[in-house]
């Protein structure tokens, strides 16, 4: 069976350095066998993926940006546990979708890290959500997603 990093590389992810935190908290929190990792947000080496759903940022674009917090979240889980193998189970995202008060496929956007979650981790990257709308977001991104980890 193929390792999430195995995964990683045959859809040509290569994980950034994990970000570092712009405010007082830390990255992750490893307690008993979770990990919790804090809100990743919609951004590259590159810069910061802004937009607001439903006004000037449409949805595909907002479930790439989505995508973008997984491959973020998937970072400081390596950077948490060294190999992802150690991740046992996805076992909560919670999303937060900077959109206007009309947009309401929240779910669809926040699909993007989700689905990222099970092509790298399989059975084990389906997980409970939550998928919320907000009226703006840390540093004006599109997107952000924070995330439980069970590991072993």
């Amino acid at each position: 069976m193929p390792t999430p990093e195995a995964k990683l590389d045959a859809l040509g992810i290569v994980l950034p350095a994990p970000m570092k935190p712009v405010a007082t908290y830390v990255p992750y929190v490893i307690t008993g066998d979770l990990l919790y990792v804090s809100g990743q947000v919609s951004a590259t080496p590159e810069g910061r993926i802004l937009g607001r759903l439903g006004d000037d940022m449409e949805l595909s674009a907002g479930q790439h940006a989505a995508r973008i917090c997984g491959i973020n979240l998937i970072a400081q889980c390596k950077a948490a546990v060294g190999e992802l193998s150690r991740i046992k189970r996805v076992v909560k995202l919670g999303g937060f979708v900077n959109c206007a008060p009309s947009f309401v496929d929240i779910p669809q956007v926040v699909n993007g890290c989700s689905d990222l979650m099970v092509e790298v981790f399989g059975e084990a990257g389906k997980h409970a959500r939550s998928a919320v709308a907000c009226p703006t977001l840390p540093l004006g991104v599109a997107v952000e997603v924070d995330g439980v980890f069970e590991i072993g």
